[in-house]
């Protein structure tokens, strides 16, 4: 069946769900300009076509005179010399909000969001603005906006309280309710406080609790001592556990996780550290003297940057030989300046090119913290030099292979001495 030429009354209702899905329907009773009645688009046969197309323009005119249960028509009296003098629909109007939201089945939301309006008019008249912008998302919060807005009040009556997000005492409110509206808490939050409430520099949902002055879940560090004279769990003179401090003990066993607090309190004598990002790496990592590997920094090495003794340590980092693998030993290094990459050279990866895998997300930004090497290789990795979004995960990297790296058998060579076939294509 082929479309019909000129507008039919489902044409009209997609103009109005379009509405909807802008917000005008909702939120112009928010606005001082009343957006209803409003003109919906209209196409009809022309004088001509009335002429030429007689019994289909008369069928579309009854289609849509029946379909005016929610839209008003306007009937103009067109005259053809033939025909003599006609009523043809000229324009088509939706009268009220109510007539707009009826049409497209959408009247419990248009009383959802209506009954959400009066109570934040009555109870906190601020965060109508934020009902403006996003009218939509106050319809699927309409069940929830009144708990909502008692913990907006609450934090207003205990502002930046030093509480975990399980010790705000709002009835009918638990953490879950909070994590779970973390992104429009933050919004209404941020229309109410005062700025002395907010910490401006703290963005982005992980920071929601610094932002606001909640107590948020202390970063833990996870490492192991590999060195099987020492422990971080040793006992001091009194048999009790001594803390901060390394002691006399069977540390290669020991897997340890503490808050970042009491990793930057630990009694260190400069030792080496290795961080690793595979959990696997990490607790096979051989033993080694007065030295640590720390597991699964990521994006999250700023952690350590209030570790001072860490800036006398002998620092080594070893992750996927990849583009966000330079990405993170680049972040690293804006934490601790003297940290060296650890089997993330090119020798390395032209040694494991039947381990290669692909990389699901490049990034290509610029690092400007990598050594020459890395450096290159790093361009080499983002421009697909070596092969389309190669990569390297850690964990392919032969056993024997960390071993000798270890005993300084393996290294990094210099950028220019590439192995014939450097520029070939790793395995897709």
């Amino acid at each position: 069946m082929s479309r019909s030429p000129w507008t039919t009354p489902a044409d009209l209702k997609s103009q109005v769900g379009r509405w909807w899905a802008r917000g005008v329907v909702l939120a112009c009773t928010l606005d001082d300009e009343p957006a209803f009645p409003r003109r919906l688009t209209l196409k009809g046969p022309s004088s001509s076509q009335l002429g030429s197309r007689y019994d289909e323009a008369r069928a579309w005119i009854t289609k849509l005179a029946a379909g005016a249960r929610h839209y008003r028509v306007v009937f103009e009296e067109v005259r053809h010399r033939q025909l003599g003098a006609n009523q043809v629909p000229t324009q088509v109007w939706i009268d009220t909000r109510a007539d707009a939201a009826a049409f497209i089945g959408k009247t419990a939301e248009l009383a959802a969001f209506d009954r959400v309006v009066a109570e934040t008019r009555r109870r906190e008249p601020r965060l109508l603005a934020w009902m403006r912008r996003r009218p939509l998302a106050a319809v699927e919060l309409a069940d929830d906006w009144p708990r909502l807005l008692d913990v907006v009040a609450w934090l207003q009556e205990h502002p930046r309280p030093g509480l975990y997000l399980r010790q705000v005492d709002v009835p009918g409110v638990d953490s879950k309710f909070l994590e779970r509206h973390r992104g429009v808490l933050a919004e209404a939050f941020d229309l109410v406080l005062p700025p002395s409430a907010i910490r401006e520099d703290a963005t982005g949902r992980p920071k929601f609790e610094l932002r606001y002055g909640f107590r948020s879940k202390p970063v833990r560090i996870r490492f192991r001592v590999l060195d099987p004279g020492l422990s971080v769990l040793g006992m001091d003179a009194s048999g009790a556990v001594a803390s901060g401090a390394f002691g006399p003990g069977a540390g290669a066993e020991e897997d340890v996780a503490v808050p970042v607090a009491t990793f930057a309190a630990l009694a260190l004598d400069a030792p080496k550290v290795f961080i690793v990002e595979n959990e696997i790496d990490f607790l096979s990592f051989p033993a080694r003297d007065r030295t640590i590997v720390i597991f699964g920094a990521g994006y999250g090495v700023d952690a350590l940057m209030g570790v001072a003794w860490m800036r006398h340590a002998v620092v080594r980092y070893w992750g996927d030989i990849d583009t966000h693998g330079f990405a993170i030993l680049h972040q690293l290094r804006g934490v601790v300046p003297h940290a060296r990459s650890f089997l993330m050279d090119r020798e390395t990866l032209l040694a494991h090119r039947g381990a290669w895998g692909r990389e699901p997300q490049p990034t290509r930004r610029e690092l400007d913290r990598l050594d020459p090497h890395e450096r290159s290789l790093y361009d080499d990795l983002r421009g697909d030099v070596l092969g389309e979004r190669v990569r390297l995960e850690q964990e392919r990297i032969r056993f024997s292979w960390l071993q000798r790296a270890l005993r300084g058998e393996v290294g990094p060579v210099p950028a220019a001495a590439r192995a014939p076939g450097a520029g070939g294509r790793g395995n897709e």
